[in-house]
């Protein structure tokens, strides 16, 4: 074999093994959005769900699927949490980085006024509660995060990055 050949094997391989290599570390630190939705009623209260998996009261979301956009994974995501169909057009609020997932998890947050819910959400497998609730009267177990989302909309308070 000629000098040329192994080095241009050892070129061929070289760049395979560097795209094999950045294929994995995506692979195992992989970069994940997540979408929630603040649905307000015009009554100003909150639809918060409770998850049979996890404690806590948290807002309706969940991941966004390959191929979807974020407000195709909201409107999913509302329409199997809460049986919420949007009406209108739902506003970004901010995008989160959520730490306490991971460094590499993000969380894209909408508020939601144009709804019509089909029917009060069936507890199931998945959700065991969806109902709305006043601001002053949240439930004890609502989360740290979704309490400082809705201070930072209801109350004025300072918008943090992170979730």
């Amino acid at each position: 074999m000629s000098k040329t050949n192994v080095v241009g094997e050892r070129g061929v391989l070289s760049r395979l093994t560097s795209r094999v290599i950045t294929l994995g570390a995506l692979a195992a630190r992989p970069m994940t959005l997540g979408v929630r939705g603040l649905v307000v009623d015009p009554s100003n209260r909150v639809l918060l769900v409770r998850h049979t998996y996890i404690s806590g009261y948290y807002l309706p979301g969940g991941g966004v699927e390959a191929g979807e956009t974020l407000e195709q994974a909201l409107e999913r995501e509302l329409a199997e949490e809460g049986n919420i169909v949007l009406e209108g057009p739902a506003a970004l609020h901010g995008v989160y980085l959520n730490r306490r997932v991971s460094r590499r998890d993000h969380v894209a947050l909408f508020v939601v006024r144009a709804f019509r819910q089909r029917a009060p959400r069936a507890p199931d497998r998945e959700i065991a509660e969806a109902n709305f609730f006043a601001l002053n009267e949240l439930p004890e177990g609502a989360t740290r995060a979704t309490r400082a989302r809705l201070a930072e909309i209801f109350d004025g308070a300072a918008f943090s990055p992170y979730w």
